[in-house]
Parts: C-alpha cells; sequence; structure tokens
C-alpha cells in the first residue's frame, strides 16, 4: 500500500505533484484520488492522455499497489496543450522523459505500465475490463468519441469514467453530448469545474432524461469558457468578471 494513501495525505500528495506541467486543478486532483481508492484490490486503472504525468501519479498514489495503472499517452508532440494541435518528435520526446522523471520522484514510476501509442491503437496492450477511466486525451470530435465508446465500452458495471475538459473544448462537449447525452449506460453523476463524472448503470428512460437535462444545464458552463478565450485573446480578460470569470485563472 502506498505510504501516501490515507484520505488526510491528499493534500500532501497535491503539494508533491502540483507544480507540474499540466492542466488538473486540485479540486479535480481530489475526485480523482478519491476514485482511485474506490478501486477494488486487483482492478485496473486506465488513463488517456497523460502529459507529464501527473494525473497519473494521482490515480496510482490513490490505489493500492495490486491495482494496475495503464497511462496511455503517445508522446508525439501533438495536441499537448490548448490550441497546441500540432508539435514535433523533440517535444514528444522531452514530455516522455518529463513524465518519467516526474512519476519517479515521488515513487510510483514502476507502478505505472505506460503505453507509449495512441489510444485507438492500444486496445491489445490492456488486458481485461476496466474498473476506472479517466479520459483526456486528443480533443477533436473523432478521437474525443472514439475514447468515450470504444474504451467506454470496457469499463465494468459500477465502474467509472471522468472526462476532462469536457466544457472547456466544443469539440469533446460535443462528443459527449452525442454519446452519452441521454445514455441509458452511463449516470451523469456531476461534474468538477471542467472535469465530467460519471458511473456505469443500466438506466430507464427517466435515468436517460435526466442525464439529457444535466448535461443541458451545464451548457452555459461552455459558453463561460468560450467567451473567457475570446476576452483573453483579446488582452481584456479582466472584463470576464462579468460573466463569473477569474481572470488568469483558465477554464479547466
Amino acid at each position: 500500500m502506498s505510504e501516501f494513501q490515507t484520505e488526510s495525505q491528499f493534500a500532501d500528495v497535491w503539494m508533491k505533484v502540483q507544480s507540474w506541467q499540466g492542466w488538473l486543478r486540485p479540486g479535480q486532483a481530489e475526485r480523482l484520488w478519491e476514485a482511485a481508492r474506490r478501486v477494488p484490490d486487483g482492478g485496473r486503472i486506465v488513463e488517456i492522455g497523460s502529459f507529464h504525468g501527473k494525473s497519473a501519479a494521482i490515480l496510482a498514489l490513490g490505489c493500492t499497489e495490486s491495482v494496475e495503472v495503464c497511462a496511455i499517452d503517445p508522446h508525439a508532440g501533438d495536441d499537448r496543450s490548448p490550441g497546441a494541435w500540432t508539435g514535433s518528435a523533440d517535444e514528444g520526446s522531452a514530455d516522455n522523459l518529463a513524465f518519467f522523471a516526474n512519476l519517479n520522484s515521488v515513487g510510483v514510476g514502476q507502478r505505472i505500465k505506460h503505453i507509449r501509442e495512441f489510444s485507438q491503437k492500444a486496445h491489445d496492450m490492456v488486458d481485461g475490463p476496466i474498473n476506472l477511466l479517466y479520459v483526456d486525451g486528443a480533443h477533436g470530435f473523432r478521437p474525443a468519441s472514439d475514447d468515450l465508446t470504444t474504451w467506454g465500452r470496457r469499463v465494468e458495471l459500477g465502474g467509472e469514467m471522468y472526462v476532462h475538459d469536457v466544457y472547456n473544448s466544443f469539440w469533446v462537449t460535443l462528443a459527449i453530448i452525442r454519446h452519452l447525452g441521454a445514455s441509458r449506460r452511463w449516470r451523469y453523476i456531476g461534474r468538477e469545474s471542467s472535469m465530467a463524472m460519471y458511473r456505469r448503470e443500466q438506466l430507464g428512460l427517466f435515468g436517460a432524461l435526466s442525464n439529457l437535462s444535466r448535461h443541458l444545464f451545464s451548457i452555459p458552463v461552455l459558453v463561460r469558457s468560450v467567451l473567457a478565450k475570446g476576452l483573453r485573446a483579446m488582452r481584456i480578460e479582466p472584463l470576464g468578471r462579468i460573466i463569473g470569470h477569474k481572470p488568469g485563472q483558465g477554464s479547466y
């Protein structure tokens, strides 16, 4: 069992990883930590999109050592930050080195199975069902849709799926509405800023309609995010206070 695995020590863990490059907020990290703690012994956690390892470390430090933690990221240099759709192989290699250096610094480098591949090609590299799936991969509509459907299909009944940037990326939002908006296979259990949280269940019509209404109720969060980005681009971000945006905080 990890030396950090008590609930009272989450703050200590966050202090160790908060300076790593990435966009995970403290509240989101704590939700992932809590979800990892719910994964049963011998279970499996899969993360899609690892970057420099912040969320992977949180997941590995939250679960017991008998849980397999798989981190899928090609570290190809593309789609590595908001708006950075293309990049270089050198940037990808630097990200890969930072990923392992960070994980080793908190003692989980050997705990995590890193799969340096695009998620669509990684299915054969992960054996068996999934208890917890964290999706923060490519933010286009097609790759996001594929992650939600093909990887989501592998989550066991009662398992959980967390999706980052749902209300920060238009294409991810569209993929969510298309595939999970009125789903009878996933219960929308809430959000932490831009991260949406789901539990795998078998739902009836009422449950599906409840999902749809809760998703639609969250759409204004996306609208505010888009407006904040526009104000930032025009260098008048302080005006975002009018819509409840805190300048300099981002929309994650």
